[in-house]
């Protein structure tokens, strides 16, 4: 039940900014952000792929589920972690990924894919919203449509503007998503859900010793030069697990 928010600039210095989320039940396996190659991503040890990563050549992939009731899931035939991958370790356009994929959509269960570069940045949800490129501005992303104003999603933009006018840098974006504050139950969107699900996975960081914010993510996207990105990981009872790992440091 993840979490995306960020700024699209193209043509500005920093062309995009990210602070993300990811929320996982604890006991999937996963192996945390390195470079693999050109990329630096983590790795989903069950099912292969990963769920954000960037290139050396200012590429950038982000994916998130679909809030649903189970019995509309279905089940794909294909994990969507292998999607961000594909498209960091293809030469194709955003545009082009994209709309490649649309035909394929039906093979996986309910996604959001966000794919980048330094000059263009597509959206696809096979849950309702065909290939397009994305405005500039400020947006998020949760397990909704891009931009579903779910309490969650208008408080973590808020956060995110507030802290790129202030300068943000990586250690700043990843307290953008370090938030924790629940939404009053009047306020949570009806996805289909049990009730107490929807409770739980409201806050932005959630925390429990089942299911929870599993790693916290910030990227920036330079004109010139590579890509940034550092990565938090986070044990079950909400604590930091190590230190954060960084594009730069790790090479």
């Amino acid at each position: 039940m993840c979490i995306v928010l960020f700024q699209w600039r193209p043509g500005a210095d920093t062309p995009l900014t990210v602070a993300a989320n990811r929320d996982e039940f604890h006991a999937r396996p996963t192996e945390p952000a390195r470079w693999r190659g050109d990329v630096f991503c983590g790795l989903d040890r069950r099912a292969g792929g990963t769920w954000l990563g960037i290139h050396r050549d200012g590429r950038f992939a982000v994916i998130t589920n679909f809030r649903e009731p189970l019995a509309e899931r279905g089940d794909g035939e294909l994990s969507r972690g292998l999607l961000p991958s594909a498209f960091l370790e293809s030469q194709d356009t955003p545009e082009a990924f994209c709309q490649s994929l649309a035909d394929q959509q039906h093979r996986y269960t309910g996604f959001n894919l966000l794919v980048g570069d330094r000059d263009a940045l597509w959206y696809l949800s096979n849950r309702g919203a065909p290939p397009r490129a994305v405005t500039p501005g400020v947006h998020g992303l949760s397990n909704g449509l891009l931009d579903d104003p779910w309490p969650k999603v208008e408080r973590g933009k808020a956060r995110l503007t507030a802290a790129i006018a202030e300068g943000a840098g990586l250690e700043a974006l990843l307290q953008v998503v370090n938030d924790r504050h629940q939404p009053p139950e009047s306020a949570l969107p009806d996805t289909g859900v049990d009730r107490a699900l929807e409770r739980l996975v409201a806050p932005v960081f959630i925390q429990s010793e089942q299911y929870g914010t599993r790693a916290s993510s910030a990227v920036t996207l330079h004109a010139r030069g590579e890509p940034e990105m550092a990565e938090q990981s986070w044990r079950p009872d909400g604590e930091p697990d190590g230190p954060p790992r960084y594009s730069a440091q790790s090479r």
